[in-house]
């Protein structure tokens, strides 16, 4: 039987910049760390310790903040920051801070982690894993949750590819991202208005990697942007497509995909030995926009019609 003990202990007050956190949470776990111990803290205790609380103006910041814009609806920005995280607002927070004031994100949170581990290592001897934990939304569904950000100590995701289940099947894609689960659970105890930025979870130290060894850190869960099969919002999507930006679409369709797509759309296909042919003029706005979505590109008109390959 696995049990595991999970607790944010209260009374750790304001942090400011320059607060040394790996005192703070050896000051503040009742009974002491233990080997194996999970310790999690918000960004925004990070950030105020690093001194990222600036005062000016959000949109501003945001635009500062953002690598590239996602997707916007009204006044909601979803964009991708520094950290390469996709998040509303670039990660920008205004709660728990004074008025005026604007939290920003971690400049970086890994490295934050391996610090306040390696810290805590020579202050209390113990051997622990370190999280940083922030809130997002998710995709197709209503709320956000708590995701780890940096990490220091641990693999933040396990891969079972190529393992069998009970029954002898095949595990292929299943890869927990144990880093993220453990700051979601975390957040059930902290909360978010009862001023307790400090969780240790308490009973999985099979899970921490020998002192000295922090791992790939959090950075390692970003998707990368040629897989990424949501890299853009619908409506953003059309733009980048009729303006030929062909970021966000990823690799290259495969040729059964884009001639699903052709037809779909209306097209006439045939293929020789000279490739795939579309009967259409390579400036039909239609091509050329589902051309640049799926990753092709034209080489020249034939008969009426356009050649098309992928793009390499």
């Amino acid at each position: 039987m696995t049990h595991l003990d999970v607790f944010a202990p209260d009374g750790i007050g304001e942090i400011v910049a320059g607060t040394d956190l790996a005192a703070v949470v050896a000051e503040h776990v009742p009974d002491g760390l233990r080997d194996g111990d999970v310790v999690v803290l918000t960004s925004k205790v990070i950030s105020k310790a690093e001194g990222r609380v600036v005062p000016g103006d959000r949109e501003q910041a945001i635009r500062d903040e953002t690598v590239r814009l996602v997707a916007r609806r009204g006044p909601t920005s979803i964009v991708e920051n520094h950290l390469g995280l996709v998040m509303a607002a670039a990660g920008i927070d205004a709660s728990n801070v004074e008025p005026g004031m604007l939290v920003l994100l971690p400049l970086d949170p890994d490295e934050t982690a391996r610090s306040i581990r390696a810290s805590l290592l020579a202050r209390t001897g113990r051997n622990v894993a370190v999280l940083v934990s922030d809130t997002a939304g998710r995709a197709w569904r209503h709320g956000q949750t708590d995701l780890a950000i940096g990490a220091a100590g641990i693999e933040p995701l396990v891969s079972f590819e190529g393992s069998t289940d009970g029954y002898g099947n095949e595990l292929a894609v299943t890869a927990p991202a144990v880093a993220d689960e453990l700051t979601g659970i975390a957040e059930v105890v902290t909360g978010k208005l009862g001023g307790r930025p400090l969780t240790v979870l308490r009973g999985l130290p099979g899970i921490v990697l020998p002192a000295g060894e922090h791992g790939p850190g959090a950075r390692s869960l970003v998707r990368e942007s040629e897989m990424d099969m949501f890299g853009l919002g619908s409506r953003e999507a059309v733009v980048a497509a009729l303006s030929g930006d062909r970021h966000g679409f990823g690799s290259p369709a495969s040729t059964g995909d884009l001639l699903a797509a052709l037809a779909d759309c209306g097209f006439a296909v045939t293929a020789d030995e000279r490739g795939v042919l579309v009967d259409a003029a390579a400036d039909d706005v239609r091509l050329t926009v589902l051309l640049v979505a799926y990753g092709w590109g034209t080489g020249g008109s034939l008969d009426s019609r356009t050649l098309v390959a992928p793009l390499s």
